[in-house]
């Protein structure tokens, strides 16, 4: 019996070992679909832009990687999780765990996951910005968005210790925020980032202003160099969202687990979808409204299915597919109100990172609070003592708890992430070591700082030009000549058919 006893012992540490490893493989496989969305980043940023950019905008994107991932190391995780632990105290920011080593306790997996999410913070700001701004502004700001600002919004929202932290010992007001992956922690910070560094930096030259300073009637209008850019890093950021949303469960080795992340999925898919046909339609109706015509947008029905993903990553795991859906379909029509507005308000976002992030992560956790189902929210934290404020009106009780933590955790990442981006955005402004000089913006960035265009423009001599069209007239005039040679042989047999006809009449 006692052998029996230690081989089923056994048997239950072999399992709990295979589990670890299967679950530590999961976030490590999530980690690197996160990670490949910095390919989608890049490619829809360098399509968004002029050609005589795009050298600058994809070296950026390599150092939110590079600049954004040493500070991650050396102080953003101490920031976001170091010294986490169960008491039921509430933190403002971590104190342990800098300069993250093998043997510091700290699960490996789990930073290099929460690193591909600090990198794809830090890329949704390149775009708002992008054609105007510095390359030291660019990487002293990455490094201090991801090493400092968001760390203490990641520990606010996700820390065991964090205010509104769902999985606190004691959740503010019995219920903390539900942001499963990442709608406000990142999304909405990168969008009021972005905000924040347009408004500091300006628009770019002849965007809304003519070379006086005088207000144009109507804004021009700078077309993306390239649509099929955009069209791919749409596509690999909505691949890549399947390892953001899903990996966000953290386990993956129990049915349980595996039920919600399966859920996930499904949301995160629908989402998108109903983003896309959503702001596709939105957009045909403006148009047809303001021009009695109706257009298709391409750039629009990407910006919404990526708003729609924005939005559900917050309550993925927590509404209904229905909900899925009717999330979607309110960040198309959001993410065209918010675009709208930002031309009207003269804020040149070039990529529209602002309304897709910014107002699409801040869509996200209202609608987790209004739409998150009691039973999905027990499958998903083991809890379900305040529902989204719908399914509590269907109680009889109106209970706005969940709701208001959801309100609370945005005003807290709008104001915190608009006062530290604020501060540091003006300092590199008054140091002079933010935007670029107006004859480098002219020219273009890519001649201006990288030793030349990212596309080869040089024409052909115009000696070898000219030599080509001589050649081709030549062959021209020669084909000519035999043409006319072979029909005036085919006319005199037939002149001479008809003279005989004639004799012989």
């Amino acid at each position: 019996m006692q052998q029996s006893l230690w081989d089923s012992q056994a048997a239950a540490a072999a399992a709990s070992d295979i589990a670890a490893g299967v679950d530590a493989f999961y976030l490590i496989f999530a980690g690197a679909l996160v990670y490949f969305m910095q390919t989608g980043f890049a490619m829809l940023c360098a399509g968004s832009i002029r050609a005589k950019n795009v050298k600058n905008v994809i070296l950026w994107n390599l150092l939110d990687s590079s600049g954004g991932g040493l500070a991650f190391w050396a102080v953003g995780w101490a920031f976001a999780y170091g010294g986490d632990d169960d008491s039921n105290k509430f933190t403002f920011i971590g104190n342990t765990d800098f300069f993250v080593s093998h043997n510091s306790g700290v699960p490996l997996e789990l930073w290099f996951f929460q690193f591909a999410f600090a990198c794809a913070l830090s890329s949704i700001v390149a775009g708002t910005i992008a054609e105007r701004t510095q390359m030291k502004a660019y990487l002293m700001y990455s490094v201090f968005l991801v090493g400092f600002v968001y760390p203490v919004v990641a520990h606010a929202l996700w820390s065991t210790n964090g205010i509104f932290s769902k999985t606190a010992a004691e959740p503010l007001f019995g219920s903390g925020a539900i942001d499963l992956a990442g709608s406000g922690a990142v999304h909405m910070t990168g969008g009021v980032a972005a905000l924040v560094g347009t408004l500091i930096l300006g628009p770019r030259m002849g965007r809304f202003y003519d070379g006086d300073g005088n207000p144009l009637e109507e804004p021009a209008t700078f077309t993306p160099h390239s649509t099929a850019l955009q069209f791919l890093g749409t596509f690999c950021l909505w691949f890549g969202w399947y390892g953001f949303n899903p990996g966000s469960v953290l386990v993956i080795a129990s049915e349980q687990a595996g039920t919600v992340a399966a859920l996930v999925v499904i949301n995160t898919t629908l989402g998108a979808c109903a983003g896309a046909v959503s702001a596709m339609f939105f957009s045909s109706w403006f148009d047809w409204r303001e021009h009695g015509e109706v257009s298709y947008d391409v750039a629009a029905t990407m910006n919404g299915c990526l708003t729609g993903l924005v939005a559900i990553t917050a309550g993925c795991a927590t509404v209904d597919t229905w909900a899925a859906v009717v999330i979607g379909i309110c960040a198309g029509l959001f993410y065209n109100l918010g675009s709208k507005l930002l031309i009207r308000l003269r804020i040149d976002d070039a990529v529209d990172a602002i309304p897709v992030h910014m107002v699409g992560g801040a869509w996200g956790m209202i609608s987790t609070g209004l739409l998150s189902s009691p039973e999905l929210i027990a499958q998903a934290f083991s809890e379900n003592p305040n529902a989204g404020w719908f399914y509590e009106w269907s109680r009889g009780s109106g209970n706005f708890t969940l709701l208001g933590c959801q309100l609370l955790a945005v005003l807290f990442i709008f104001g915190w992430t608009f006062a530290t981006m604020g501060f540091w955005f003006g300092l590199l402004n008054y140091m002079g070591w933010f935007r670029v000089d107006p004859l480098e913006e002219a020219v273009g960035l890519d001649v201006s700082r990288h030793k030349g265009p990212a596309y080869e423009y040089t024409a052909p001599e115009d000696e070898s030009v000219n030599q080509l069209m001589e050649r081709r007239d030549s062959k021209r005039s020669l084909n000519d000549n035999s043409r006319k040679g072979q029909k005036a042989e085919i006319e005199e047999p037939e002149k001479a058919v008809d003279v005989t006809n004639k004799d012989e009449s």
